[in-house]
């Protein structure tokens, strides 16, 4: 699959936390061979967990069907841009590649705030891909945030 192509399972996967309150955020993580090994979605609301972010829970169970911690050859595909908590799992996990679709202008840490996984100073290199189906992951933020202000 091309990264349009992943970025459109990340979305489906976004609309799962969106059942259980959670901001939609959506996660994959993929290996060398191309195959879907993990997916993960927010999940803070259903677990009352500050670090079940879409990013955390997909690199988790990517490392516990992998049986290692170390996922280098492997490629994390998001819906929104990782924070800075998700962007040092991401350098800690020696993830190789990270494809993401929306900017996150407020807490974004691959570019738009700070950009962490590419700083010069950081000790793991990751390469990235910014902006992929942007429009339609921004679009799930929105109707979200929508959604919430009109039960307000």
């Amino acid at each position: 699959m091309n990264d349009e192509e992943l970025m459109r399972e990340a979305i489906e996967a976004a609309r799962k936390s969106n059942t259980s309150g959670d901001v939609p955020v959506g996660a994959l993580v993929i290996n060398q061979s191309g195959e879907i090994i993990s997916i993960g979605y927010n999940e803070r609301e259903l677990h009352g967990d500050p670090t079940a972010h879409a990013e955390i829970v997909a690199l988790r169970k990517a490392s516990e069907k992998t049986k290692t911690w170390r996922l280098d050859n492997h490629t994390l595909v998001v819906t929104l841009e990782p924070c800075a908590m998700c962007a040092g799992a991401i350098a800690q996990a020696r993830i190789s590649r990270l494809v993401f679709g929306a900017w996150d202008e407020k807490a974004g840490a691959v570019g738009s705030v700070w950009d962490i996984l590419r700083d010069p100073r950081s000790l793991f290199k990751v390469e990235v891909r910014a902006g992929v189906l942007k429009d339609e992951c921004a679009l799930l933020l929105k109707d979200f945030i929508q959604g919430v202000r009109t039960k307000d």
